[in-house]
């Protein structure tokens, strides 16, 4: 009757006969009640796998293998075993031989076990260690390049400085081609000549900020002269920039200066370098790094004499020496003692220069250079440092005394520009140095009279493991030194942050303390207070109890709380906060925690504190707690960054806030006392209502909390216990609603409801259930994740499937009806407005027929204990099976009225595929053996490939396991399926 509905002449071929399968499969939509009987129990054996005991033999599958080529040539991987069995999988090539250079990572952790192997590795290791100690700087050794950054910042002024710039002329210019070559000779004698006779201009009245533009245009403008070729110019701008290190003028800035100029020498010297070595390349093969002088062109040789001949012309000191180091690494090409010859030589060359500042500077440049280039030849350092100590007292004579009276600069100021430049020499020293050294170093600041500043850089430099260990052999020199010069809080200091990294002996390890605590409480300056405070106060909470904390504690208020010191100095006093808090279960105790949280004036200092501390209770704190006392503070404390919360915070700040609290309240329990613990979640929801992560967490806590009653009673609920899940249930009940993310409160509400159902609270689980029912509607289309708007159905899709799962096991309400609760959200379904080009509709109908067919099974696969679901309550009952074989047929006519409404070219693919769906719907859950159930599936199976648009290979797959299913017992029916299975090559 519907075939003669429609108008031939105007309706396509194709759609026709889509239509036509379309009214043929709707005449079958009753037969799907013949669900067939399932045996869990059986059917779950059959699935699994057979068990196959392995005999590996001599062959462990974690021992190295031997992959052999197809050209049965065997190679060997590095530190894999030569004799393999012939019937191994060596054949096979390892998948790590291609990535990895050696022993893949498996193949070392088997070696564990082999105590042979496991020790010629460590020798191997050690053999290594000790080369990279001898001959090379390893990644342990703190680069100049870190210091570079804090010594520019450090070293300021704002006095005006002046510089002597290179002022080009044309004799500095290559020659053209044709001249003759002696022209060009006389031309560069020439220009040395001028070298330094008034080809340069002063600039004066420089800010540091020009000085710095003006370092940096000449070293540009010799990058520039270097790449025109014009070789002499750029010599004579590197000599005029090495001048500038003998001008003291302004001398607070002479670290910096230092740093700008050395860049520029630096730039020289691999320039220099560079061009050399690429004239020893002979056939387009460049020298090896470890090159021998005898590999060396003739050519390369005699062009890098004649770099060391015209830098050894430079008649000044200063840049002759300089110039000279910055090239120090060309001697390669010219022997192979050239550098240990060179370096005893400048390092003499250094007592010529009468500034004491400048001189150590220059010392400081050789240790680096010499560090990078020969970093085995020890006694060239230690003689630079050693040359040092003996006109160590020139700071102290009159030539130096004037200067600082004449550019107003106090001598405590003056010793700190040495810093840098003593530090760097006494680093490069220690590096790797054996602890006799440090005791050298000791006695011979001893015998300058326990100079701090020394004192302050000996304690810099050497490992803290042997600083620590000479700890009151340090304070003992320590208090012999003389303050005037260098502050002794200093040295404290510096002594305290050796020894936050190292511990000193037990026994004295109080007497430190107290002798450091003297010093530093004294100091009547709030910044230098804080910064020796910040310093001990990690040592203080690593070695002593609650009582010394709280002692520093309260010294910190004394000193940091007048006239609110302690603005100027947050980020200090912050962390010497969060080095407190490392020592959570004892500072929460002290009475001086929270006077001193609120030093904290400003709010966002507070906040940035407060985060601070969390922080550190969460990845510090390794047990649960229920002490009152740190449970009030930590409330504060989440309570003050909960409140920072408003309008214009970020979501990110939201979240990183939220995962604080959650973190501490995952850390909050009190045993067996559920109630206090329940009262403790009802607190935490009246104190951070406004972040919804941590509501979620704690309606989580709250199941969390009943699942765990249910634990204990073992299921069987007492009177007292069946109210308290009552109360968490309702808990959960009325924080789901104050959610703003509908699927958050859907996802809850199944949640709660699924834990409501095993705690046998039936009534309370039927609320959760029609509430998230009646929130399915609410869905928007479009919904924000991770701040990109996406469709919605996808993610309800899923819900519904878990949905579907649980009302499996929910039972019928005596005064709702047969299947309510799947009755109501199948309406809430067919009203939903789906997307126009989507499909999900249908395959949640599709996996309503699921759940249909696991409902007319005598025993469901699972339950709920102590919960009676459909199968014991109706116990088959034919009256149950004829209202689900009903709603069988509503949902099927849905199916197959989507499936006729798909019958058109653009939407062939998806009728399809869903075609598809729905087949092995009725292959898993229907009774084949009823013939027009048979007859449907087999021509849901033609719709599916007719258009040439099925997964050819999902249908050959299914078609095997169809095969496999006709030879168990009892399935010979699906022999006769696979026969009326056609499967058509896709064109």
């Amino acid at each position: 009757v519907q075939f003669k509905r429609c108008d031939i002449g105007y309706v396509s071929l194709s759609q026709v006969c889509g239509y036509l399968y379309a009214c043929i499969l709707s005449l079958y939509s009753f037969f799907l009640r013949h669900a067939r009987s399932r045996n869990y129990v059986s059917e779950s054996e059959v699935c699994k796998l057979e068990s196959v005991p392995l005999d590996f033999g001599d062959y462990h599958p974690l021992k190295p293998i031997t992959v052999t080529e197809s050209k049965t040539k065997k190679m060997n991987r590095k530190g894999s075993t030569s004799s393999t069995s012939s019937s191994s999988s060596s054949s096979v090539m390892d998948p790590l031989s291609s990535v990895l250079d050696g022993t893949d990572p498996l193949s070392l952790f088997a070696a564990a076990a082999d105590p042979v192997t496991t020790t010629a590795t460590m020798d191997s290791t050690r053999k290594k260690r000790d080369k990279d100690d001898s001959s090379a700087v390893g990644s342990d050794f703190e680069p100049w390049s870190s210091k570079r950054g804090e010594i520019l910042s450090r070293y300021t002024t704002t006095e005006k400085l002046s510089i002597n710039l290179y002022m080009g002329s044309e004799k500095g210019k290559a020659t053209t081609t044709g001249s003759a070559v002696s022209e060009k000779v006389r031309t560069r004698l020439e220009e040395l000549d001028d070298l330094e006779e008034g080809s340069q201009k002063e600039l004066l009245n420089l800010t540091q900020q020009d000085y710095m533009n003006r370092i940096e245009e000449l070293n540009q403008s010799l990058k520039d002269a270097w790449s025109s070729d014009q070789k002499v110019k750029a010599l004579k701008i590197v000599i005029q920039c090495s001048k500038l290190l003998s001008d003291t003028t302004v001398i607070q800035f002479y670290p910096s200066k230092f740093v700008l100029i050395t860049d520029i020498l630096d730039t020289f010297g691999k320039l220099v370098y560079e061009r050399i070595l690429s004239m020893c390349v002979d056939s387009r093969v460049s020298l090896p790094d470890n090159f021998s002088p005898e590999s060396v062109n003739d050519t390369a040789k005699e062009t890098c004499l004649n770099w060391f001949f015209k830098i050894a012309s430079i008649r000044e000191l200063i840049p002759r020496f300089y110039v000279e180091a910055a090239i120090l690494k060309c001697n390669k090409f010219l022997s192979k003692t050239g550098i240990s010859e060179c370096l005893p030589r400048l390092t003499s060359m250094i007592r010529g220069i009468g500034d004491p500042l400048v001189a150590v500077y220059a010392r400081a440049y050789l240790c680096r250079v010499g560090m990078e280039v020969a970093p085995q030849l020890k006694e060239s350092l230690n003689k630079n440092f050693f040359d040092f100590l003996l006109t160590f007292k020139q700071i102290h004579g009159d030539t130096v005394q004037n200067q600082l009276v004449v550019q107003c600069v106090e001598i405590p100021l003056y010793l700190t520009l040495y810093s840098p430049a003593i530090d760097w020499i006494l680093q490069c020293i220690a590096y790797r140095a054996p602890e006799v050294l440090l005791t050298e170093m000791m006695e011979r600041c001893r015998k300058l009279g326990n100079n701090a500043l020394l004192l302050n850089s000996v304690m810099s430099a050497f490992r803290a493991e042997f600083i620590a260990a000479r700890s009151m052999d340090f304070i003992g020199m320590i208090k012999e030194c003389d303050e005037s010069g260098f502050p002794k809080h200093l040295l404290f200091r510096s002594l305290g942050l050796n020894l936050a990294l190292a511990d000193p002996p037990e026994n004295d390890r109080l007497q430190i303390l107290n002798e450091a605590w003297k010093v530093i409480t004294k100091l009547k300056n709030p910044q230098d207070y804080i910064n020796c405070a910040e310093v001990w106060v990690e040592y203080t909470c690593r070695h002593f109890t609650n009582r010394e904390i709280n002692t520093v504690l309260a010294d910190v208020i004394k000193h940091m709380t007048p006239d609110r010191a302690f603005e100027d100095a947050y980020p200090q006093v912050n962390n010497l906060f969060c080095q407190i808090c490392k020592n959570l279960m004892c500072v929460f105790l002290d009475e001086k925690f929270l006077p001193f949280l609120d030093m904290f004036q400003k709010e966002s200092v507070r906040v940035e504190v407060c985060k601070c501390i969390m922080e550190s209770f969460i990845k510090h704190q390794q047990e649960s707690t229920k002490d009152p006392v740190i449970l009030n503070a930590l409330l504060h404390i989440c309570k003050t960054m909960h409140d920072s919360v408003n309008a214009l915070t970020l979501e990110d700040e939201k979240r990183m806030l939220a995962a604080l609290i959650n973190g501490f309240i995952k850390m909050v329990s009190f045993g067996r006392d559920f109630e206090q613990q329940l009262s403790f979640y009802v607190e935490a929801r009246s104190m951070f209502c406004n972040l919804e992560p941590v509501l979620v967490q704690l309606i989580h806590s709250v199941n969390q909390l009943a699942m765990e009653t249910r634990k204990v009673m073992k299921g069987n609920h007492s009177r007292k216990t069946a109210a308290f899940v009552r109360a968490c249930v309702a808990f959960c009940f009325i924080t789901i609603p104050s959610l703003s993310s509908i699927f958050t409160r859907l996802n809850l509400y199944l949640h709660s409801g699924q834990v409501a159902l095993a705690n046998q609270c039936l009534s309370q689980a039927d609320a959760f259930f029609k509430a998230a029912v009646s929130l399915v509607p609410e869905v928007p289309k479009m919904i924000s994740v991770d701040g990109k708007m996406r469709p919605s159905d996808a993610f309800l899709l899923e819900f519904l499937c878990n949905f579907f799962s649980t009302l499996l096991v929910v039972p019928d309400h005596p005064e709702q009806g047969v299947l309510f609760l799947v009755r109501g959200l199948l309406n809430v379904i067919q009203d939903y407005t789906w997307e126009d080009n989507s499909d999900d509709k249908v395959r949640i109908y599709t996996n309503v027929l699921h759940l249909l067919s696991a409902m007319t099974q005598e025993a469901y696969i699972y339950h709920v204990d102590k919960v009676d679901s459909n199968d014991t309550l109706y116990g088959g009952d034919s009256k149950f099976l004829t209202e689900i074989n009903k709603l069988c047929e509503t949902v099927i006519a849905q199916i197959l009225d989507h499936l006729k409404t798909l019958g058109k070219e653009e939407t062939l693919k998806r009728q399809s595929q869903l075609a598809l769906y729905f087949f092995n719907t009725i292959l898993a859950h229907g009774d084949l053996r009823n013939n027009k159930l048979n007859q449907l599936s087999v021509n849901l199976w033609n719709l599916a490939q007719k258009h040439g648009f099925a997964d050819t290979k999902t249908m050959v797959k299914t078609l095997e396991y169809i095969k496999r299913r006709s030879k168990q017992p009892e399935m010979s029916h699906f022999t006769d399926l696979a026969l009326r299975l056609p499967l058509q090559s896709r064109t």
